[in-house]
């Protein structure tokens, strides 16, 4: 079994690593247009499921 310590440290790093990833991606295939739109979806992404149980997603839902 992972140590409560140790796990939050593995899933920063598989985080840092995925961003890593993009990055390299975008920077080698010069596709920097596509980074707005990353950006914009992870966003629009939080604000649902962040606001999923409040009062709040009736005007969230609104927006789509």
């Amino acid at each position: 079994m992972y140590n409560q310590h140790i796990y939050p440290i593995h899933k920063a790093m598989a985080i840092f690593e995925l961003l890593a990833d993009v990055w390299g991606f975008l920077n080698e295939r010069k596709k920097f247009w596509l980074l707005p739109l990353i950006v914009t979806l992870v966003l629009l992404g939080g604000l649902v499921v962040l606001t999923q149980g409040s009062a709040l997603a009736p005007f969230i839902y609104t927006l789509f």
